[in-house]
This record gives C-alpha cells, sequence and structure tokens, in this order.
C-alpha cells in the first residue's frame, strides 16, 4: 500500500446508497471531515453513483484480477490505489444496498490487509447492515476497525427530513472520532 500523492494515507469514503433523497452524501462528508480534523488522513469521497457498475458483465470472477471491462477496469484502479476505507451505508430492509454489494463484488485483490471502517445509520442504527458488511469484509481479509458507529435516523428523517448531523448525531461524534482514530492506528505511516 502506498501513501497518497500528499504523503498521508488515502482514505475512501464509499458512499453506500444511491437512492434519490438519500441522506448518504451528508453523513458521507461529515464522517470524512471528522476523520480528516482527528486523523490528518487523506479522506476521498466516493459516490457510487458516479460510478456505473453493471451487474455481472464481467466473464471472469473478480478473485482472477482480470478484468475486460473498462468501468471495472478504473474501479480497480480506484479501490487499489485506497490505503484503507470508510464505508458509510444505510441499513435497508434489515441489510445494506445491493449497490454497494454490487460495488464490493466488482473487485477483490484489492480490498485484501487494508483497513475498513463501518459507519451505519437506520431507524435502529444500521446493526444488522454492519454485521453484514462485516462478515463480508472478514471474507475478503480486510482488517475491521473495532469501533462501528451506528447513526440513529429519527422517523421524520427516514422519511425524507433534513439532516444536520453535528447536532443529530451529537451523542455518536465520539464513536465516530473514536473509530477513525482506530482506521489512522491501522493504516500505513507515511
Amino acid at each position: 500500500m502506498t501513501p497518497a500523492p500528499t504523503g498521508k494515507p488515502k482514505v475512501l469514503v464509499i458512499m453506500g446508497s444511491v437512492r434519490a433523497g438519500r441522506h448518504c452524501p451528508a453523513l458521507a462528508a461529515w464522517v470524512a471531515g471528522i476523520g480528516q480534523a482527528e486523523t490528518g488522513l487523506d479522506f476521498e469521497l466516493v459516490d457510487l453513483a458516479a460510478w456505473p457498475l453493471p451487474m455481472d458483465d464481467e466473464p471472469n470472477i473478480p478473485a482472477t484480477g482480470l478484468y475486460m471491462q473498462p468501468h471495472t477496469r478504473k474501479w480497480s484502479e480506484k479501490i487499489a490505489e485506497a490505503d484503507a476505507f470508510v464505508f458509510v451505508s444505510p441499513q435497508y430492509n434489515w441489510g445494506y444496498p445491493a449497490v454497494l454489494k454490487n460495488a464490493i463484488d466488482h473487485c477483490h485483490r484489492e480490498w485484501h490487509g487494508k483497513p475498513l471502517l463501518i459507519v451505519t445509520y437506520g431507524g435502529h442504527g444500521g446493526d444488522k447492515c454492519a454485521a453484514q458488511l462485516r462478515q463480508v469484509a472478514e471474507g475478503l481479509d480486510m482488517r475491521l476497525v473495532p469501533t462501528m458507529p451506528a447513526l440513529p435516523l429519527a422517523r421524520g428523517m427516514i422519511l425524507g427530513a433534513a439532516i444536520t448531523p453535528d447536532t443529530d448525531f451529537r451523542e455518536q461524534i465520539p464513536q465516530v472520532r473514536q473509530g477513525c482514530r482506530e482506521l489512522a492506528a491501522m493504516a500505513p505511516a507515511p
């Protein structure tokens, strides 16, 4: 793993939702801001809406690393350049969104050995989403950050009301900070 051009390890903050009216961009930016301030690492937002990855359009399984489609090769390069990851994901129907699973499944070796912080949100904070993501990350030999912040959404937020992360998730800020510090401790030294 090589540090980002800034000399700092690069952390990709991957937004786990592309749904209309989603809170993911605001929450991912908030988490990245906390991470940047807390650790000084280079945090970059990755919006899966900007990465069209059609399902099952590769002739080979990802474990081979033989990608034929240009979009898969670009995604592989993006993931390979990262030193660590943060998944910011809503909990949908007691699990995580298909778009995030599809993005994860487009690659294989690119994830191995890299630290991962999982931040979830939902009506109950997203603990089932986090548990499923944890299982997938373990299968990919990622190094999981022990702290997994869960951001509980009030019913109005679930139905589309605006959020103000610093206010609405004030109680979870210490967990997000702790998770970012743990991620930094696991990232390669600059």
